[in-house]
């Protein structure tokens, strides 16, 4: 009875206990707000693409006081006709084209490759057309589907996926600690084939965002999937706890923030536009962007980023597994880890 007595942890300890798990909710909190704060409070144009359409005088002097009045916010071309400036937007090199005109100006947008730029863009050139005396035609020549008209159930999409995986990280690396890496990467394979599933049917036959080519859009989840908790379980055999925090800060906090999905990178500031060009959440909303509605438009590139972070998740289990070899086998489960699976899963 004393020898219970006296291996029972006293307050202070407990206190202790608790205060140390209580770092990460806290580290959490200021990440997300950080993250998500600065990323979409305030979306201003930087440096963001359009176009001028028309030759002659007339077009170059509306192309230079653009570019006088926006300043850095805008990256002003001149293209020479309207079927030049169609393709720029269909290929997402721009993201409007005004075609002046003293009677009916006309804005040329693509609202699939992003609403909010589409919003922004007819925000900037509405009151040029004012001062023609003249209202301003918009015309979008890429509109997302019926079922989702703003384009931003990708985002959501990518929220869902995302969740899926890095959520089983924990019970995969704490309460599959017991198990060889190999069985754990078996695992991965079957959650994330799982969590695809679940992807392409919210995609396909529950929400409609996909009318067309769902295998594609499975075949990127699954990818995007399997990079996540590959990566997450290799890192849980060197960060254990930490391993959520650590996810939390590259697959939501930075990831979520730079996929595109509701302001693409010519609205944010130059850190989240930065990552936006390689991060696997943009590489994977930009991917099922272009195979559903941009006819495959640099497809090629954003599937390279997902086989590249697959890639790096595969290189993090061999290392883990290599140092699994060299240390005793963990018990299947830890107090600490169960834990650790019980807060990701909240999260």
């Amino acid at each position: 009875m004393s020898a219970t007595a006296e291996s029972a942890p006293g307050p202070r300890d407990t206190l202790r206990h608790v205060l140390l798990h209580l770092v990460t909710p806290l580290l959490m909190c200021l990440g997300m707000g950080l993250a998500y704060m600065g990323a979409f409070v305030t979306p201003e144009p930087n440096h963001l693409p359009v176009a001028v359409v028309g030759s002659g005088p007339a077009a170059d002097s509306v192309a230079q006081g653009v570019r006088a009045a926006a300043g850095d916010a805008l990256d002003v071309r001149s293209l020479p006709d309207r079927g030049e400036a169609v393709d720029a937007l269909r290929s997402l090199d721009i993201a409007g084209a005004y075609i002046p005109d003293a009677k009916a100006p006309e804005l040329v947008v693509a609202s699939a490759g992003s609403d909010m730029s589409a919003m922004a863009v007819q925000k900037i050139f509405t009151p040029l057309a004012a001062e023609q005396g003249a209202p301003l035609k918009v015309t979008d020549v890429a509109k997302p589907v019926a079922d989702d008209p703003t384009g931003q159930g990708l985002f959501f999409l990518l929220v869902a996926v995302s969740i899926g995986s890095y959520a089983s990280v924990a019970v995969l690396g704490a309460a599959g600690a017991g198990l060889r890496m190999r069985a754990r990467a078996g695992l991965v394979v079957g959650v994330s084939f799982a969590v695809s599933l679940i992807g392409a049917a919210l995609a396909g036959p529950i929400f409609h965002l996909a009318h067309h080519g769902l295998w594609g859009v499975w075949a990127m989840a699954w990818l995007y999937s399997a990079g996540v908790l590959f990566i997450g379980v290799g890192l849980h055999t060197f960060l254990k706890r930490w391993t959520t925090l650590t996810m939390m800060v590259l697959f939501v906090m930075l990831n979520f923030t730079t996929s595109g999905g509701l302001f693409r990178p010519e609205l944010q500031s130059g850190f989240f536009g930065s990552l936006h060009s390689f991060w696997n959440g943009a590489g994977f909303v930009e991917g099922i962007r272009a195979h559903l509605y941009f006819g495959g438009h640099d497809l090629p590139a954003h599937v390279g980023t997902l086989i590249a972070w697959l890639a790096i998740g595969l290189l993090a289990v061999a290392v883990a597994a290599l140092w699994e070899r060299r240390r005793p086998v963990a018990p299947a489960t830890e107090p600490a880890e169960e834990e650790e699976v019980e807060e990701s899963v909240a999260v």
